[in-house]
């Protein structure tokens, strides 16, 4: 469902990164009524990173803002949108659409790239404590862990945005809202978590929506009807999901990860009693997962030295010590599926994913320590074809990473402190 409000535009000009005004648009969010565009020899991705009190967007390859931050109060989380284009907002009771201002249209065997201004839109999808957002096989889906509500839609729609609001979707709803999340499938089967708020240890397939659906901005519900097919009660804690290679899509649990392949579930176990793999980064030209390692089911805050490499093929777990700490925010993976991790040593560590070997260490930031609070800013690690993005909260600064070349190639200070960070490709 569709929450409007006045959209902010992300106004000003690349001159002046300490600008920190936004305008409000007093008609209309949609693109074609903004500044024309302008045609470009090639895509234009842009990174979008979040900082106490607003968003700002910078040109990937020059790391200077393409126009002033918009301010927008409250703690905010990102993610991609699935289309190149814009980014989801997810802010108090909305996922709300941030254009990012670069796109390509395709024509046949060739497209026509664009940039513009970004403009944080008046389109938002409703949702109770936004969640996760997860992008595979063409959609891009919503978890609200407040009510439990799964909204999916087209990625590629969302670039039609239009005076009727959002992109058609379709919408389920969990028997108990839970701190969830949800993947659609190629054949439009929906696996989704099964939980409480006590409790989460399943993951359940459902079979395709069916029934009339409509836009988001309509009072349905499509998709309620869907019919469980499969479910496994295997997977304690559940938490987090990730795509290995094109079709495996995989689970994270206190006790090892929950595989679902060719149609079925499938259990690796950690080698620990409780051995938690809660946060996961997978890559389509790699059947392994990367993902994180905890062991002390009591602890406050456990900084973990030890990664786990999930081969989803050989059903092999593999633990690597790596002789420094890291954060949910250091998992990254490469363009040809290297497994990185950037360590509170402050290098960026390149590892083999199927042999776990240390291809090479690459020094970027100061030694840092994980902050106890989990909002707090901490370096970052985003990935953008063979780019490693790393922040530096400390200095204020963005670090842009040559995977190919293993140096730093760019650094630039920000206005603001950084905490979370993404991207387009444009």
């Amino acid at each position: 469902m569709a929450a409007c409000g006045a959209a902010l535009l992300l106004s000003g000009c690349a001159g002046s990164p300490g600008q920190e005004t936004a305008e409000s648009s007093a008609s209309t969010s949609r693109r074609d009524e903004a500044a024309e565009p302008t045609e470009l020899r090639a895509p234009n991705p842009r990174l979008v990173y979040t900082y106490a009190g607003g968003v700002g967007v910078l040109d990937a390859a020059t790391l200077e803002p393409v126009a002033a931050d918009v301010e927008l109060d409250g703690y905010n989380r990102i993610s991609p949108a699935g289309d190149g284009r814009h980014v989801l907002v997810a802010a108090d009771d909305s996922f709300r659409v941030l254009d990012a201002g670069v796109w390509t249209e395709r024509h046949g065997d060739h497209g026509h790239s664009y940039a513009a201004q970004p403009m944080l839109t008046d389109q938002a999808f409703e949702a109770s404590k936004p969640g996760h957002v997860v992008r595979h096989a063409g959609r891009t889906v919503l978890f609200s862990d407040g009510s439990g509500k799964v909204e999916s839609f087209e990625s590629a729609a969302l670039g039609e945005l239009s005076e009727d609001g959002l992109p058609e979707t379709t919408t389920y709803t969990a028997p108990e809202a839970h701190h969830g999340v949800a993947v659609e499938l190629e054949d439009g089967k929906l696996l989704v978590t099964v939980g409480d708020e006590d409790a989460r240890n399943a993951v359940a397939l459902l079979g395709p929506a069916t029934g009339s659906s409509g836009s988001a901005g309509s009072s349905k519900e499509t998709g309620r009807d869907r019919k469980e097919i499969l479910r496994s009660q295997n997977c304690p804690g559940v938490h987090g999901e990730a795509v290995a290679g094109e079709n495996t899509v995989i689970f994270g649990c206190e006790d090892g990860m929950l595989v679902f392949k060719d149609g079925r579930f499938s259990k690796i176990s950690s080698p620990d009693a409780y051995g938690r793999l809660g946060n996961q980064a997978g890559s389509p030209a790699s059947p392994v997962v990367l993902g994180d390692y905890k062991v002390d089911k009591d602890a406050v805050l456990e900084r973990p030295t030890r990664i786990s490499l999930v081969n989803t093929d050989t059903k092999a777990l593999k633990l690597v010590e790596l002789g420094t700490s890291y954060s949910f925010r250091s998992l990254g993976r490469g363009a040809a599926g290297e497994a990185l991790v950037l360590g509170t040593d402050g290098a960026l560590h390149v590892l083999n994913p199927v042999t776990g070997a240390t291809v090479s260490t690459i020094p970027v930031v100061a030694a840092w320590q994980e902050p106890e609070a989990w909002q707090d800013p901490r370096p970052t690690l985003y990935v953008q074809g063979s780019t490693a993005y790393v922040t530096e909260p400390a200095t204020r600064e963005l670090h842009a990473v040559d995977l190919k070349t293993g140096k730093t190639v760019r650094t630039a200070r920000l206005a603001h402190t950084p905490d979370e960070l993404t991207g387009v490709t444009g």
